[in-house]
């Protein structure tokens, strides 16, 4: 697994807030994001108590929560605009096929990582390969397919540019929008 550098530009982003009881300025957190390195997304993630089951155990489905959060994050940072598409009416994605493989478990506090790499594009749809990484371990990963849809829901061909970037990712070529 690549080790990933701290993100300066990330933390210049943030909003500064001025303690009454310091007299320094602090950089508020930013929401969570991910990351391209090469070709592939990576997503950081930590495990709370309400993504576990009475066992303590991260409960199956939040792992597929995992994954749509980093695939929307994905494609939010290579220029996607989903929310855009949405309101002009144009369409949205919706998962026409997924299979999962849970291996271990995640715990409370652990750090996750989901590493996102684009396996097929098509005319209407896209493939993703996803992982739940804890370090080097694999916990969970899996193949989820999206088709792009009308607002009627009948598949729809995605706006050329997005398949273009989907090529380029699948391809592997190194992608910073």
């Amino acid at each position: 697994m690549v080790s990933l550098p701290l993100f300066p530009a990330l933390r210049a982003s943030c909003m500064m807030v001025k303690s009454p009881a310091m007299s320094v300025s602090l950089p508020l957190p930013a929401p969570a994001t991910g990351r391209f390195i090469a070709a592939e997304h990576y997503f950081p993630l930590r495990v709370y108590f309400e993504d576990t089951d009475l066992s303590g155990l991260v409960y199956h489905a939040n792992y597929l929560r995992y994954m749509e959060r980093a695939r929307s994050d994905m494609l939010r940072l290579a220029d996607i605009d989903q929310r855009g598409n949405l309101e002009d009416g144009e369409g949205v994605y919706a998962v026409t096929d997924l299979h999962i493989r849970y291996r271990r478990p995640a715990r409370l506090d652990d750090e996750l990582m989901v590493v996102s790499r684009v396996t097929a594009v098509g005319a209407a749809t896209c493939s993703i390969h996803q992982g739940v990484r804890r370090g080097d371990e694999i916990l969970t990963d899996g193949d989820v397919s999206v088709a792009f849809l009308t607002p009627q829901g009948r598949p729809r061909r995605q706006p050329k540019p997005w398949i273009d970037i989907f090529s380029r990712l699948m391809r592997g070529e190194d992608f910073h929008p």
